[in-house]
């Protein structure tokens, strides 16, 4: 079985073709590709899978669910769908802070991980995970000293790890960025039947009530 797997919901744009089933050593990478884009994730996408061998043609297609970038994960949803119809695969999402903390446990042992990760508008994404890569918490999005209260784990991995390392003046980081290739380190009892996005916040664009103006947060810190 070949799973494709999507991941667009940061800085980071990647996608990954894996051949086997399971995780782990069960898992072969075949190809892959990650650039970090900022913006440009939909123009972007679609032709690096294309790039892929078979033109990433898969029995499976995983995608990252966020959170992150609003735009991101739309895009990173809206492709795998209309590829998992296309070829008739099965669809899995995944959690973005999962894939992370997967990422810093394949570099640093079993040992349990915090995830600090952008979240825009001055706040950050912060999780705690287990030695086995499992969740201790739920993803939530907080301004910086209460995210670096919230994460005890002595490694902390994400964009913002070396500043929240930094704050709170003790442990070890790893400023990584979700990577699709990384996808074989991710516990797959993680993956989610029927994804939908988990943006971990309220919109930053919302439809104003009848009589009132509305207002537009400022989106230029976000990826996508």
């Amino acid at each position: 079985m070949r799973t494709l797997v999507i991941d667009c919901a940061t800085e980071n744009c990647s996608a990954a073709l894996f051949e086997g089933e399971g995780e782990g050593d069960m898992l072969r990478l075949i190809d892959g590709r990650c650039e970090t884009l900022g913006r440009g994730h939909a123009e972007r996408l679609v032709p690096m899978i294309a790039e892929l061998p078979d033109g990433g043609r898969a029995d499976r297609i995983a995608v990252s669910t966020g959170p992150g970038s609003f735009t991101g994960i739309r895009v990173g949803l809206a492709a795998a769908k209309a590829l998992a119809l296309a070829w008739r695969a099965d669809l899995v999402g995944f959690p973005t802070l999962a894939l992370i903390a997967a990422q810093a446990r394949a570099q640093s042992g079993a040992v349990p991980v915090g995830v600090a990760n952008n979240a825009g508008h001055g706040e950050w994404f912060v999780q705690e995970f287990a030695a086995d890569g499992l969740p201790r918490s739920d993803a939530r999005s907080l301004p910086p000293p209460e995210a670096q209260a919230a994460l005890t784990a002595e490694q902390v991995a994400g964009s913002k790890a070396e500043a929240l390392v930094a704050a709170r003046g003790f442990g070890q980081a790893w400023p990584l960025l979700p990577d699709a290739r990384q996808f074989a380190a991710l516990p797959q009892s993680l993956l989610l039947p029927d994804p939908h996005p988990a943006y971990g916040r309220r919109p930053d664009a919302a439809i104003p009530n009848k009589g009132t103006t509305g207002r537009r947060v400022d989106n230029s810190q976000r990826a996508g």
